[in-house]
């Protein structure tokens, strides 16, 4: 397998006018248009219809995170705006759902808009849960790269913070979109089958989907099964580097069950397709494969350093089949008496990559010069170039609120 470090980032730039970033969503989610590419041959159509382009009989894997209210805004003695924006939480806690789910204090690392305002020891607020106020309180901890450790402290023990970012905080856009949340994004930028909380960006391939869709797709018996990989502010973190060796690429919480490592096994024995809905999605099913294979190599592995990083596919045995992986995994999960794995992923899928679940992907189109460009081109090589061209000149939307796409491999 090539190895993907001296990929020059440039090669994966490409020119995208500020008019073809779709600022709000269409007032259809399924009206989006399509985008199908198998064979190197391009069509068009729309999400409603997405059931006719699908194989009879193949899988669906969507991402069911759920995305925070991860923006707060707070006022200094001064009356000045401060935004904090929360991220990810502190590294004491072993996975995301347990943060989430703290009463009375927590500790998240967040960037911090305004920063050289905060003078005061705390920031507060006020904030409204059920018809009950709660006194919300913000203490700058720490100083890190580029963001800060946050604590926050409030009176009432009976509600989470998960709660309390629900009814304080503010959808967490991209930067992109240069623009203020507005009411219709709080449902618009979260998937219909949004489940578990903990995304600061939503998994955009998924806004398309409606039960209608999900109708059609159950008439060709198509099944839909449910990973969760909660999207990070990474996930926007530009390639600076002139190569890829230099990027870091960032960490995500995946949360897997049992059952469908059982059911992709099951299919990966019967030779029917896997189409993943989104890039979240398609990371953490590439991610089961080399945690199996881990699971090969190193049997005493732990749950705590059992992840996944971001040059594990080209320095690792790729040869292993994919059903000799997937089982390697499920007796893993056996041998400890789990039936769901928590973990992080760093996986980087760049040309060179050989794809080991998945056989096609539905997605949005992306930023220049970004990971998720180099995701696709390991998916269509090349080919990423006219499939972009084509979507410029039939003046499709780009980016999360934008159209998209079904790329077969």
């Amino acid at each position: 397998m090539a190895h993907p470090k001296e990929l020059r980032i440039e090669d994966f730039n490409y020119e995208l006018p500020e008019e073809r970033i779709a600022k709000f969503p269409l007032s259809e989610r399924d009206a989006s248009k399509l985008l199908i590419c198998k064979n190197q041959k391009i069509e068009e159509s729309t999400y409603r219809n997405l059931a006719n382009f699908i194989p009879e009989n193949a899988a669906l894997v969507f991402n069911n995170t759920k995305v925070v209210q991860a923006r707060m805004h707070f006022t200094n003695r001064n009356g000045r705006t401060i935004e904090i924006f929360c991220l990810e939480p502190a590294e004491r806690y072993p996975d995301l759902a347990v943060a989430m789910s703290e009463t009375k204090a927590v500790e998240w690392v967040c960037m911090v808009g305004g920063a050289k305002k905060w003078k005061e020891e705390f920031l507060s607020r006020e904030v409204s849960v059920n018809g009950r106020t709660i006194a919300l309180k913000a203490e700058k901890k720490a100083a890190l790269e580029g963001t800060f450790l946050i604590r926050f402290t409030w009176d009432l023990e009976d509600f989470s913070f998960a709660e309390l970012l629900d009814a304080a905080g503010i959808t967490p856009l991209p930067p992109y979109l240069k623009r203020d949340a507005e009411s219709i994004d709080k449902n618009r930028y979260q998937t219909i089958y949004a489940a578990h909380d903990g995304s600061v960006a939503a998994p955009t391939a998924g806004l398309h989907f409606t039960e209608n869709v999900f109708n059609r797709l159950e008439q060709k018996n198509i099944e839909r099964l449910f990973v969760t990989l909660h999207v990070g502010a990474g996930t926007f973190k530009p390639v600076q580097s002139e190569t890829i060796e230099d990027h870091d690429m960032h960490f995500e919480y995946i949360h897997v069950q049992k059952a469908t490592v059982e059911a992709l096994l099951e299919r990966k024995r019967q030779n029917k397709s896997i189409i993943s809905v989104g890039t979240t999605s398609m990371r953490t099913l590439e991610s089961l494969y080399w945690l199996g294979v881990k699971a090969l190599e190193q049997d005493d592995t732990s749950p705590k350093n059992f992840e996944v990083l971001q040059w594990d596919p080209y320095e690792l045995n790729g040869k292993i089949s994919v059903v000799e992986a997937l089982n390697a995994l499920i007796d893993w999960f056996e041998k400890r008496e789990l039936t769901e794995l928590i973990t992080r992923t760093q996986l980087m899928v760049a040309p060179g990559y050989d794809l080991k679940i998945i056989d096609g992907l539905v997605t949005n189109f992306h930023q220049p010069k970004s990971t998720l460009l180099l995701l696709i081109s390991a998916i269509v090589g090349d080919y990423w170039k006219t499939i972009y061209g084509y979507a410029l000149e039939h003046d499709f939307r780009f980016l999360s609120y934008g159209d998209g796409s079904l790329l077969m491999k």
